[in-house]
C-alpha cells in the first residue's frame, strides 16, 4: 500500500487494472485500517477518474457473493448518499410504492455512512432480517415483490471499510460504487447523484451496461428528486430538466423533507408515510421518485400514467401491504 499511496500522493491516477487490484487486496484484508483510511482520503481530496471507478467496481463484483433470484426483471432505486441533506428515506419508500404498483424490486442498500439513517438502518428498525440466502430472498421477491440486499453481506470489501466510513462520516468513493454493484443485476435502475460530475460518470458507465436507466440530480445538491428545485434527468435517450411542478405537481420546502435525528425517528417517518399519514410534501417527493422509477421501466406510455400508478399504490394501501407482508416473512 505504501507504494500505491506514494504514487497517488504525486497526483497520479490508477489504471482500471491497478484500481481493481488495490480494492481486491483491501477486500481480502491485506491492509490495516490506517492504510485503508489513507487510501480513501486521497479520493476526498481529488476527483475519481472513470478508469479508477471502473476498476473499483470490477473488484467489488469479482469478490461479490452471488445471488440467484430467478428470471424477474427487477428495478433498484438508490441514491449515492453523501449529499448531506439528511432527508427521510425517500429511495427506500419509493421502492415499496413501486413494488405496490406491481414492479418487482431488488433493493441494494447499506447503513448510513454520512447520514443518520441509510436504507439498511431503516429496514432493520422496521424488523427486516438481513440475509444472503438466495432461497429466502427469492421467496420474498416471488411472494411480496421486493427483497432487500444488505451490501456488506454480499461485498466483503464494504464490510471491512464500513467502520472506517462511519468514522470519517464523509462521502467517499464507496458512495459512488454502491449503486453500480447490486448483486441481483437489476434490469432497470433509478440512481440519484449528488453532483453533475457524478451524473456524467454514471451516464458513461450505465450506457456501457446497455440497461434501462435513469439518473437524477436535484440542482440544489440532492441525490434524489427533492422538488425543492429543478431536477436534471438523464436516461438512455438523453437528458433534460424538469421543474418540481412537472415531476411532483408542486414545489416543497427543504425543511419539510428532513429525516429526523435518529434511526427511530427515521423509521417513524417511514411508517407514517407508507400508512397514508404523510404530509403533502413528503408524499409528493416519494411519489415523484416512484413515478420516475416506474417510467424508467418503459412499461408506461408516459410519466403521467406512471405517476397515477404510484399514487394508486400509496392511496390504496398496496405499498403498505407490501411492507407488512415482507416483515411477516421474517
Amino acid at each position: 500500500m505504501k507504494k500505491i499511496l506514494q504514487y497517488l500522493f504525486e497526483h497520479k491516477t490508477l489504471t482500471r487494472a491497478e484500481a481493481r487490484a488495490a480494492l481486491v487486496d483491501i477486500g481480502n484484508g491485506k491492509y490495516n485500517e490506517h492504510e485503508v483510511t489513507a487510501f480513501m482520503t486521497v479520493y476526498l481530496m481529488r476527483s475519481i477518474t472513470i478508469e479508477e471507478l471502473q476498476g473499483f467496481r470490477d473488484a467489488l463484483l469479482e469478490l461479490c457473493v452471488p445471488v440467484q433470484l430467478g428470471d424477474h426483471e427487477t428495478i433498484d432505486i438508490v441514491g449515492t448518499g453523501g449529499d448531506g441533506k439528511n432527508t427521510f428515506n425517500i429511495s427506500t419508500l419509493s421502492c415499496f410504492i413501486v413494488a405496490g404498483a406491481g414492479q418487482k424490486v431488488t433493493k441494494h442498500g447499506n447503513y448510513g455512512a454520512s447520514s443518520v439513517s441509510g436504507a439498511s438502518n431503516v429496514m432493520e428498525q422496521l424488523g427486516y432480517k438481513f440475509s444472503a440466502d438466495s432461497t429466502k430472498l427469492k421467496k420474498e421477491l416471488d411472494e411480496v415483490g421486493i427483497c432487500f440486499l444488505h451490501a456488506p453481506l454480499f461485498h466483503p470489501a464494504l464490510k471491512i471499510v464500513g467502520p472506517i466510513r462511519r468514522n470519517l462520516a464523509m462521502r467517499t468513493f464507496f458512495n459512488m460504487l454502491g449503486p453500480t454493484v447490486n448483486p441481483a443485476s437489476p434490469a432497470f435502475q433509478l440512481i440519484g447523484v449528488y453532483n453533475l460530475e457524478m451524473a456524467r460518470i454514471y451516464n458513461y458507465l450505465l450506457q456501457q451496461d446497455g440497461k434501462n436507466f435513469t439518473i437524477i440530480h436535484g440542482l440544489d445538491g440532492y441525490d434524489e428528486i427533492s422538488l425543492t428545485n429543478d431536477t436534471k434527468v438523464i436516461t438512455n435517450e438523453g437528458e433534460r430538466m424538469y421543474t418540481p411542478e412537472q415531476l411532483g405537481k408542486r414545489m416543497v420546502d427543504p425543511h419539510d423533507i428532513t429525516g429526523g435525528n435518529t434511526v427511530e425517528e427515521a423509521a417513524a417517518i417511514f411508517k407514517k408515510i407508507i400508512y397514508g399519514e404523510g404530509t403533502w410534501a413528503q408524499n409528493a417527493v416519494v411519489l415523484a421518485n416512484a413515478a420516475t422509477a416506474l417510467h424508467c421501466t418503459g412499461k408506461y406510455p408516459d410519466y403521467e400514467t406512471a405517476w397515477k400508478a404510484a399514487v394508486d399504490s400509496l392511496d390504496s394501501g398496496s405499498a403498505r401491504r407490501v411492507l407488512e407482508k415482507l416483515i411477516a416473512l421474517q
